[in-house]
């Protein structure tokens, strides 16, 4: 539950408004830049794509909000200390600064956070818009056929009344996010949540990715069948056995539950619980408390009786972590090998490309003690992974049919 000092609404409405300023501004450049001969379609992509890569952007700075310990910048939700900015908080946070010097309340910190929610906002809005302009679509159509010709049942064009449905349940999940962020800082940066606030990050990516595919209508034409992403033939020796969107749905689950085990590794600050690779602490199978380390609803650093984690459960928690790298290594190489068979060259070589990415920067994490640009370069890569194979599950088609 939060309470009265972390939740301190009086900032929400100019929130808002900043928010909605910059996502109308964003919105209204698609329309004034592009040329009229520009369909609705085209610039909902356009601005669908923008705030795909927004959210791709937001997820590296979430991490770099809690890498850099800014997450309770601003100690309270929307605003900071009931102000827009941390320019109207700046007493507060020199207060709070002089009390506690290395604390979490810096002034840097703060606006670090602050940037966060402005750009959640932003994108949150953005969302909203384009839900707006494709319900507004999707009224428009229906009272201009029924003007037209009295239909029975008139419908408006497929386009608009997908989009619209798929912006609302984005738009609901933004809402969930913004819940977590709420929560996150509440909780005092509870592993749990600020773990579900990630995982909900990647999937609000999935959803644009959806979204942002639709309002394209990409085809089996243009830059990415050249590219080879769209070829899925079967090759000769393999002629029925190809089911290009089961394979890429498959490393779509492999990679949730190892994303999974990685926010429970960094939201419990397990990294450092290994600094030798591939050996952990000197041994193959350390001392490792998998009951304390996988006790899910607990504050940070505590368990749930409020004595301090043990070493060990850290060690249960970043061992698992390594035993989840080794299968997804298997079975995203697996996911390659067939993509390879199907002809999608491209797309296997970007996964293993990908794949190799998250694995040097795993180890960087381990053995140079958690530096800052490895630890953003494997939640880049995770985010990366999941666009990837979402994008190709999306322009799969459902079966491959046999080569004669």
């Amino acid at each position: 539950m939060i309470s009265h000092s972390a939740l301190d609404l009086k900032p929400l409405l100019p929130l808002l408004l900043t928010g909605l300023s910059l996502g109308a501004g964003v919105l209204a450049l698609a329309w004034l830049k592009m040329e009229s001969r520009y369909s609705l379609r085209e610039r909902l992509g356009v601005v669908s794509a923008v705030t795909l890569f927004l959210c791709f952007d937001l997820i590296l700075f979430g991490s770099y909000t809690r890498l850099s310990d800014s997450g309770l910048g601003c100690p309270d939700w929307p605003g900071c200390y009931g102000q827009v900015s941390p320019v109207g908080a700046g007493a507060s946070i020199a207060q709070a600064t002089q009390l506690m010097p290395t604390g979490p309340v810096t002034l840097k910190k703060a606006w670090i956070e602050m940037i966060h929610r402005y750009a959640a906002m932003t994108m949150g809005l953005l969302i909203l818009l384009m839900c707006l302009v494709s319900w507004w679509e999707v009224y428009r159509t229906r009272s201009s056929q029924t003007t037209k010709a009295q239909p029975l049942e008139p419908s408006p064009s497929p386009w608009a009344l997908s989009t619209a449905w798929w912006c609302s349940i984005t738009l609901c999940w933004v809402m969930v996010q913004g819940l977590f962020g709420a929560l996150t800082v509440s909780s005092r940066l509870f592993p749990a949540i600020v773990s579900l606030h990630l995982l909900g990050g990647m999937v609000l990516l999935t959803l644009l990715c959806i979204h942002t595919y639709q309002l394209q209508g990409y085809s089996r034409q243009g830059w990415l069948s050249r590219l080879g992403l769209l070829q899925s033939a079967a090759s000769p020796e393999h002629p029925a056995r190809a089911r290009p969107r089961g394979v890429l749905g498959f490393g779509l689950v492999l990679m949730a539950l190892q994303m999974a085990l990685g926010a429970w590794v960094s939201t419990n600050y397990a990294v450092l619980a290994c600094q030798t690779f591939p050996l952990c602490q000197g041994q193959w199978w350390p001392e490792m408390n998998w009951a304390q380390g996988f006790e899910i609803w607990r504050p940070l650093g505590l368990t749930r009786g409020g004595g301090a984690i043990d070493f060990s459960a850290l060690t249960a928690i970043h061992v698992a972590h390594r035993l989840g790298a080794v299968c997804v290594l298997l079975g995203m190489s697996w996911v390659a090998w067939r993509l390879s068979l199907q002809g999608r060259l491209a797309l296997a070589r970007l996964l293993l490309l990908l794949l190799a990415l998250q694995i040097l920067s795993g180890v960087s994490n381990v053995v140079l003690e958690w530096p800052l640009l490895a630890a953003l370069l494997h939640v880049g890569g995770a985010a990366a992974l999941v666009l990837c194979l979402t994008w190709g599950w999306l322009l799969a088609p459902r079966r491959t049919m046999p080569v004669y």
